[in-house]
C-alpha cells in the first residue's frame, strides 16, 4: 500500500513539472503535434528535469510492478467444491457493517437460547437448482446449528421466485417478520433491475427499514449475487447498505474473480446465467460462514451504538408495505366474467381470474393507502391486458402477455403515490391482447 501512495505522489509530481513547462500553450490544438514541437524546442534544463522525471517514473513503475507481482504470488486457487481461500473470502467483504446486533444474536446462541433465522429474497435464496435442503440459507442455518448445539434454531425461507425489493417489502411483514426473527438475510440483487432503478432502490430501502424496525430487532446481513455477465443491483443496493452500514457479503465479486483467474468456470457453479447450482449454493453460504465465524471470535469486543437509521437512504414510501388479495379484500363492483381460485401462482396463494368479453370486465376496489400497485400474472398463453385507473385517472396499460417465456410468474406494477394516507378507488379494467390474449390475473393490491 506504501508504495501504491509512493507511486501516485510520483505520478502527480511529474505531471505538475510538465505542466508547468508548458506554458500557455493552446489545448485546442492537435495535441500530438503540439507535443512533438515541444519537445523539440524544450532547453536542456528541462531535458534533464525531464530525463529525472523518467527514471523517477521507471523506479515508481518497478516498485508498482513489484506490489502487483507481490498480491499475485499470494493468490491462492480455488477448487471448486473446496474451501474458500483468503482471496475470495476478502472480495465478499463488500461492507463489514455495524455489527452491534449481530453481536447480540450471537451471544443469545453462545447462551443456549432459541434464535429464529429468516432469509427473503428470489429465486435463489428460494433454492433453485439446488433444493430445498442444499440452498445457501439451509446449509447456513445448518451450520448455526451445528456450531451453537446447546441453542435451538429455526429456520424461516421466504424466498420466491421472480420477485424483487417491491415485492419484498410488501410481503416481508406477513411471510417473514411474523415468525419474529432474530438475523435476516436479503438477497433481491438480481431480481431488482436497473430499468426501475428508483423504484427497486426505494423498494430496497424500504425493506430493510421495515425489517429493522421489527419488534425483536433483528440484525440484517445482505447478499449480491450475480448473472454470469456480471449483472447486478449490487451498485445500487450497496449504496443503500452502506448509508446504514449494514453488513453486505458479495458473492458476485468473489466468484467473478476465483472465475477470472481460471480457477473455475461458470458452469461449474450454475446451470444457466443466473442460479447458482449446488456447488454454487455451498460457496455462498460458506461466504456467509466465515463472516460470521468471524464475528463470533470477536464478539467479546463489539459493543457500542447500532446502526443509525434516523434518516431513510431514499424516500423510503413502501415502508410497512403489505399485499392485499382476494381473501383480505373484496371488489366494490365488477362487471363481466371474474373467478376466484383458491390455488398458487407464481409462489403466491389464490387469484382473482378476468376473461376479456364483450361486454366488457373489470373490477373496482377502495383502497385507504399512500401509496398503491397491483401483482398480476405474467401467462405464456391467453394473456390479456387492463387499463388501470385510479380515482378515474387512467395510470397505466399492464400487459400479460408472455408467450415464449420460461414460464408463468407474478410481475409488479408501482401505480401511484399520494403525498398523503387517504381513500382512493383503483379501476382494472381487462380487454384482449394484440395476441388475442384474453385472460389477466390478479395476484394482490400492494399498498403502503
Amino acid at each position: 500500500m506504501t508504495k501504491r501512495i509512493l507511486a501516485a505522489v510520483c505520478a502527480a509530481a511529474m505531471v505538475i513539472s510538465l505542466a508547468a513547462c508548458s506554458d500557455s500553450t493552446d489545448t485546442s490544438s492537435s495535441a500530438p503535434a503540439d507535443s512533438k514541437v515541444s519537445s523539440e524546442q524544450t532547453d536542456s534544463t528541462v531535458s534533464e528535469d525531464a530525463s529525472s522525471d523518467e527514471a523517477s517514473s521507471n523506479e515508481t513503475s518497478d516498485e508498482t510492478s513489484e506490489d502487483t507481482s507481490s498480491e499475485e504470488e499470494e493468490y491462492v486457487s480455488y477448487q471448486l467444491d473446496g474451501e474458500l481461500t483468503p482471496n475470495m473470502i476478502s472480495k465478499s467483504r463488500l461492507i463489514e457493517g455495524n455489527k452491534v446486533r449481530l453481536a447480540n444474536v450471537i451471544k443469545k446462541l453462545q447462551a443456549g437460547e432459541e434464535v429464529t433465522v429468516g432469509y427473503i429474497g428470489g429465486s435463489i435464496t428460494q433454492g433453485t437448482s439446488a433444493g430445498d435442503q442444499l440452498c445457501y440459507a439451509k446449509l447456513t442455518t445448518n451450520w448455526i446449528a451445528e456450531q451453537y448445539p446447546d441453542a435451538k434454531v429455526n429456520y424461516v425461507n421466504a424466498g420466491i421466485g421472480a420477485t424483487g425489493s417491491y415485492i419484498g417489502v410488501h410481503r416481508v411483514t406477513d411471510q417473514l417478520l411474523s415468525k419474529n426473527p432474530d438475523l435476516v438475510f436479503v438477497e433481491f440483487s438480481v431480481n431488482d433491475t436497473y430499468a426501475n432503478t428508483e423504484r427497486d432502490k426505494e423498494s430496497y430501502d424500504s425493506l430493510l427499514r421495515t425489517i429493522w424496525a421489527h419488534e425483536t430487532n433483528p440484525a440484517i446481513i445482505t447478499i449480491v449475487t450475480t448473472q454470469d455477465n456480471g449483472t447486478s443491483m449490487q451498485a445500487v443496493h450497496s449504496e443503500v447498505a452502506e448509508h446504514y452500514d449494514i453488513p453486505m457479503i458479495s458473492y458476485h465479486d468473489s466468484i467473478l474473480d476465483v472465475i477470472a483467474h481460471g480457477d473455475i468456470k461458470w458452469s461449474d457453479i450454475s446451470n444457466d446465467n443466473i442460479h447458482p447450482n449446488v456447488p454454487g449454493h455451498k460457496i455462498v453460504s460458506q461466504l456467509l460462514q466465515s463472516y460470521l465465524s468471524d464475528v463470533a471470535a470477536d464478539v467479546d469486543n463489539i459493543s457500542g451504538d447500532e446502526s443509525d437509521f434516523s434518516t431513510p437512504a431514499t424516500n423510503a414510501g413502501f415502508v410497512g408495505g403489505k399485499l392485499l388479495g382476494f381473501n383480505d379484500i373484496e371488489p366494490t363492483e365488477t362487471t363481466g366474467t371474474v373467478t376466484k381460485k383458491e390455488s398458487d401462482f407464481g409462489g403466491f396463494h389464490g387469484v382473482t381470474i378476468c376473461i376479456a368479453g364483450d361486454e366488457g370486465t373489470s373490477l373496482t376496489y377502495e383502497v385507504e393507502a399512500k401509496s398503491i400497485g397491483l401483482l398480476y400474472g405474467m401467462n405464456t398463453a391467453n394473456g390479456g391486458m387492463a387499463d388501470v385507473y385510479i380515482d378515474d385517472e387512467l395510470v397505466t396499460t399492464l400487459n400479460s402477455d408472455f408467450a415464449g417465456g420460461w414460464g408463468n410468474y407474478v410481475e409488479c406494477a408501482h401505480l401511484k403515490t399520494f403525498d398523503e394516507s387517504g381513500k382512493h378507488t383503483v379501476k382494472i379494467d381487462v380487454r384482449e391482447g394484440a395476441n388475442g390474449g384474453k385472460n389477466f390475473i390478479i395476484s394482490s393490491l400492494a399498498i403502503s
